[in-house]
């Protein structure tokens, strides 16, 4: 399943602006530009294959109850903060979306087969040489 261009709705996402850790001087202690964004993965418009698959996601951002929450606080601005929090959940959807390739067995060819054969006859001579004479 591919979402290529999947951009969650206005209405799935929940903002909380919260004021953001680390050094910022006296303005850290008085703006909220940090953000919790809360995406409910049950109540989304994804596909139910996509949502069974993000719920088994092992991630720590995503709740025992489904809800994904990212925290951005690494931009000075609330609303580029925001915007790297949808970024981030959406690269994690498209994550999950990704279903592997199924591997299948295949035999090794006749050649390859001779050619490990013959460097391992190799290999042995030039240890068999190693080992001191019999006189």
């Amino acid at each position: 399943m591919t979402l290529l261009h999947w951009r969650p709705r206005p209405e799935e996402l929940a903002f909380d602006a919260i004021r953001a850790s680390g050094p910022g001087g006296q303005n850290v202690n008085k703006v909220s530009n940090a953000v919790h964004l809360r995406f409910d993965i049950r109540a989304s418009s994804l596909p139910e294959a996509v949502k069974t698959r993000l719920l088994a996601w092992p991630d720590q951002r995503i709740t025992a109850d489904g809800i994904v929450v990212i925290k951005a606080q690494d931009s000075r601005s609330l609303e580029r903060n925001r915007a790297d929090a949808v970024e981030r959940l959406i690269s994690l959807v498209l994550a999950a979306a990704h279903v592997p390739k199924a591997r299948r067995a295949t035999k090794p060819t006749y050649g390859s087969q001779q050619r490990r054969l013959e460097g391992k006859a190799r290999r042995s001579g030039i240890k068999a040489g190693r080992r001191g004479q019999d006189y």
